[in-house]
C-alpha cells in the first residue's frame, strides 16, 4: 500500500489550464472518490497518477517518492479504464497472466496467481473464453482480475461501471468495495455518479473546473457542504437552491432566526420542503407540475407563485393526496437551512 498526495500540482495545455494549484492526500489503504460533473479535470487527475499525462507544475508523490518523472511502469500502479481494454484475442486466463508474463514471472508462480485471482472473483469457469463470448460483469471481472494480479500499491478506477445496466451497476459496486477491502489496497475511483461515490468512497474528493471544491467523508459533504456547488451535486435528488429574496421575505417577519444577508442562496433539502402541513413557517402556495414514484417515497415537483420551481420528497402515502395542477401550501424549517452566498457560492451558515 501506498499514500498518494499532489501537492500544488498543475496541468496545463498551452496556455489553457485543466488543472490548478491541486493538493489532495489519499491515505494508504483509503479508497479515495473523484466526483464531479463531466470536463471537471477528474479522469485527467488519475492519469496525472498513473503517468499518463504529465505535470506542468507541483508534485506527485507516491509513498515517499517524488513521483513526477518516473514512467508509467515504474510506479506499480494498475489501472482500470472505462473500456475494460481486454485484448480481444486473448482468452480470459491469457488476458490476466499477460502483465506478469511481461516481466518474466515464472510460469508455475502465474499459473497459481491467476488461479487465485479467478477464485476471488468467480471467473474459474471462463478461463478459456474470448471477451467476446463473456457478460458485462465478466468483462469487468476480468479487468478487475488483470489490475489485481500484479499486486500493485495502489488501484485507479477510470469509471469502470459506466458500460453497465443498472442492476449490473448495483452488483459490481458491492464486489469492487469487498475487494478493496479485503486487500486493503490504496485505490482511486473516478466516477461522475454521485451515488456510485457515496456508497463506496471512504472519502469522497468533489471536483469542479479543475479545482478540489471538499474533500470529506461521504455523510460529512451531505450534511456539511462547504459551498453551494457541493451542496447541490451531493444527494439525490439534488438540494433545492434558490434566492433567498424569492422565497424567505415573507417569512422573516414570522420567524426572526431567518434573516439571511442580501444576496444570499438558499439550500433546502427535499425531504425539508412540507406540503400542507403545519411544519416549520409557510413560503406561500405553489402549484403540483409533477411526480415522481420511486417506490417507497415520491418526488413533487412544485411551482411557487412567483416562479420559483422546488423539490419536495414525500412518503408514498403522502403521495396519494396530490394530482398535477393542484394548488397547495408550502413552509419550510429553518432548522434544517443552508444559506450560501449567491455571488460565489460560499457557506455562509
Amino acid at each position: 500500500m501506498s499514500e498518494i498526495e499532489f501537492i500544488n500540482a498543475s496541468q496545463r495545455y498551452g496556455d489553457v489550464e485543466v488543472i490548478r494549484n491541486l493538493n489532495l492526500h489519499v491515505f494508504a489503504g483509503e479508497f479515495m472518490v473523484l466526483v464531479g460533473p463531466s470536463g471537471c479535470a477528474k479522469s485527467t487527475t488519475l492519469r496525472m497518477i498513473a503517468g499518463l499525462e504529465t505535470i506542468s507544475s507541483g508534485d506527485l508523490m507516491i509513498g515517499k517518492e517524488r513521483a513526477n518523472d518516473l514512467s508509467p511502469a515504474a510506479r506499480n500502479i494498475s489501472m482500470v479504464f472505462q473500456s475494460y481494454a481486454l485484448f480481444p484475442n486473448m482468452s480470459v486466463r491469457d488476458n490476466l497472466s499477460f502483465g506478469l508474463k511481461l516481466r518474466k514471472i515464472a510460469q508455475a508462480t502465474v499459473a497459481d496467481e491467476v488461479s487465485r485471482v479467478a477464485d476471488m472473483l468467480g471467473l474459474d469457469t471462463c478461463l478459456d473464453r474470448k471477451p467476446r463470448q463473456l457478460s458485462g460483469g465478466q468483462a469487468q471481472r476480468v479487468a478487475l482480475g488483470r489490475a489485481m494480479i500484479r499486486r500493485p500499491s495502489a488501484f485507479l478506477f477510470d469509471e469502470p461501471l459506466s458500460n453497465l445496466d443498472a442492476e449490473l451497476r448495483v452488483q459490481m459496486r458491492g464486489e469492487i468495495s469487498q475487494m478493496q477491502k479485503q486487500l486493503g489496497t490504496t485505490t482511486v475511483y473516478v466516477t461522475h455518479d454521485q451515488v456510485e461515490a457515496m456508497t463506496m468512497g471512504d472519502r469522497i474528493a468533489v471536483m469542479n473546473c479543475g479545482e478540489i471544491m471538499q474533500v470529506g467523508a461521504p455523510l460529512e459533504l451531505y450534511d456539511d457542504p462547504a459551498n453551494s456547488f457541493v451542496a447541490g451535486f451531493i444527494g439525490s435528488p439534488r438540494m433545492n437552491l434558490v434566492a433567498a429574496r424569492r422565497i424567505l421575505n415573507r417569512a422573516v417577519s414570522e420567524d426572526r432566526r431567518v434573516a439571511p444577508p442580501p444576496g444570499a442562496l438558499i439550500g433546502i433539502r427535499p425531504e425539508h420542503v412540507f406540503i400542507d402541513t403545519r411544519d416549520g413557517f409557510g413560503i406561500g402556495p405553489a402549484c403540483v407540475q409533477r411526480m415522481e414514484d420511486l417506490g417507497h417515497e415520491t418526488l413533487v415537483h412544485l411551482v411557487t407563485d412567483n416562479g420559483t420551481v422546488l423539490t419536495a420528497r414525500t412518503s408514498r402515502d403522502q403521495r396519494r393526496k396530490f394530482i398535477p395542477k393542484q394548488t397547495v401550501t408550502l413552509s419550510i424549517c429553518p432548522d434544517n437551512l443552508y444559506v450560501f452566498r449567491e455571488a460565489d457560492g460560499e457557506r455562509l451558515q
